[in-house]
């Protein structure tokens, strides 16, 4: 897995709503890129609430949030209409991204729950990994996140 301190795997993709999202440096602001297991399912919906209730929060803080899981792009934005989540959601059907940051599946079998904070230049500031505790993914970002903010 990309370790803290290295530079981000360089992508650009298409989100569900039509945005694009890129890790190309510089990057307008400090990007949390969480990846997640499946539209949905219940600890996935609890992480992208979770990450909805605190978007302004993280917006105000200098911060992007953006989802990435293998669903298709029709499923995101099914889950985001559903969920009314005001961020972007990526599609990872191939597993692509999650190869290249290195993202372990869980158990061996089960997609895992990570998440990356990259600041503005690219380079990945903190990673959190934790499948069960969904919900302190948004506080351990959001955490990073103000360090990370301008003084």
């Amino acid at each position: 897995m990309i370790d803290v301190g290295q530079p981000a795997p360089v992508f650009e993709r298409v989100a569900h709503e039509g945005t694009t999202v890129s890790t190309r440096p510089p990057l307008p602001h400090v990007l949390v890129l969480y990846f997640y297991p499946k539209d949905e399912t219940a600890g996935c919906t609890a992480q992208a609430c979770a990450f909805r209730d605190s978007f302004e929060t993280f917006a105000d803080a200098g911060a992007t949030v953006v989802g990435v899981s293998d669903d298709s792009l029709e499923s995101h934005r099914s889950f985001a209409e559903h969920r009314r989540l005001p961020f972007p959601l990526l599609a990872d059907e191939k597993g692509e991204l999650r190869k290249s940051f290195g993202v372990p599946n869980w158990l061996g079998i089960l997609r895992n729950r990570v998440t990356f904070v990259i600041d503005r230049d690219g380079i990945v500031r903190h990673v959190f990994q934790s499948q069960l505790h969904a919900s302190q993914h948004v506080d351990e970002a959001l955490r990073i996140v103000r360090q990370l903010a301008p003084t």
